[in-house]
């Protein structure tokens, strides 16, 4: 009887996968309708326009939200018009030429030419050179946030000391006290220049979080900390950096501001997408199954371009250390380089560790216990 337990319990759990997965699979979108990245109804007209040549719809989208002051949508369209024009930028060329002082513009050369300087090998070097493009785009529109955000990045990238990143910090928060991309942007700096940075990160996003709004991106700071650590691959092995407590406490604090958004929104969709990957790192099923819900269609590269805990490189038959209590065994399918592959696999592990939980009968409803095997 001893030997036939472990082939029962795995008969049961298949069992149950069959009769409850789809049940469970109410409410998520089928695999074909969740896009990567997926623009908004008013970025696409912007990129379909630059994919033609045309720079008016980019330059009307950015002096909307400039003249709106929406400062989170534009850092946010800002980094998507930049991906794009990283391969394809004559529209911006078009635009400098027709407008050399347009602060939209101004921002997007800026932008790029960041991005270009992070994908160098010479990365710190040319990034002091776009200081001067940084600073033009400051200050062609005094009041716009954005354009330190891109500044508190190059102080990273440059291994800026904490008193000149500090300076820089000053001017973006005294701008916008809570600008999400600027909080991100000084997460990472201490990610990168502090010993103990896990810790430092936590600390940081804990006290942010603290401060701000309950629906503010920022109370999901927490959980992109968690994110970081359990992504960084330095880690395997190590003394626990923070306590276990803190990295489920970020999670439920991203919960609550996940619940204060609709399904579907696609304003969440990055923090939804983080914690997500939190949850399933954490074992914390059902949780994660309601935020792949709440996600629908808008899979995010990050943190699913990354590699994962029980990808190859993580493998899920390697033994959790016992340093590093907050990784999970996980059932994984072969590892996969494709980000929006990878959602769709958790998606589907966090569906199958659910039904595999769930009895096979409801006991209230049938009376009487269903022994020990149910």
């Amino acid at each position: 009887m001893v030997r036939t337990m472990p082939s029962l319990r795995a008969l049961l759990s298949t069992a149950r996968r069959v009769r409850h997965s789809p049940r469970l699979s109410a409410g998520l979108p089928p695999a074909d309708a969740v896009m990567l990245d997926a623009p908004d109804d008013r970025l696409s007209p912007a990129l379909v326009g630059a994919a033609e040549g045309a720079y008016g719809p980019a330059a009307k989208l950015l002096a909307t939200t400039r003249d709106a002051a929406d400062w989170e949508l534009r850092d946010r369209y800002l980094g998507r018009l930049v991906a794009f024009a990283r391969s394809r930028d004559a529209w911006l060329d078009d635009w400098l030429s027709a407008a050399p002082g347009d602060p939209d513009a101004l921002l997007v050369r800026a932008g790029l030419a960041a991005r270009r300087a992070w994908e160098s090998p010479a990365a710190a070097e040319r990034l002091r050179e776009v200081a001067p493009l940084i600073t033009a785009a400051a200050e062609a529109d005094p009041r716009d946030p954005v354009p330190w955000h891109l500044a508190l990045d190059q102080a990273r990238g440059t291994r800026a000391p904490h008193t000149v990143f500090e300076s820089v910090w000053e001017e973006a928060v005294r701008r916008s006290p809570h600008h999400y991309g600027c909080h991100v942007a000084a997460l990472y700096y201490l990610s990168a220049t502090r010993r103990g940075s896990h810790r430092a990160c936590f600390d940081f996003a804990e006290r942010a979080a603290e401060d701000a709004a309950p629906d503010s991106l920022v109370q999901g700071l927490p959980v992109r900390a968690a994110a970081a650590l359990l992504l960084d691959p330095r880690a395997v092995g190590w003394t626990a950096p923070v306590p276990e407590r803190r990295i489920d406490d970020a999670a439920d604090l991203a919960i609550g501001l996940s619940g204060a958004y609709a399904a579907g929104d696609p304003w969440p969709a990055e923090i939804r997408n983080l914690l997500a990957y939190v949850l399933v790192v954490r074992g914390r099923w059902s949780e994660a199954l309601e935020q792949f819900r709440l996600i629908g269609p808008h899979a995010q590269s990050f943190p699913w371009s990354r590699s994962l805990p029980w990808s190859p490189s993580f493998p899920a038959s390697r033994p959790v250390p016992a340093s590093r209590p907050w990784y999970r065994s996980v059932p994984w399918s072969p590892g996969t380089e494709d980000a929006l592959a990878r959602f769709l696999d958790a998606r589907d592990v966090a569906r199958l560790q659910v039904a595999s939980a769930t009895p096979l009968w409801n006991r209230a409803a049938h009376g009487r216990p269903l022994g020990h095997y149910a």
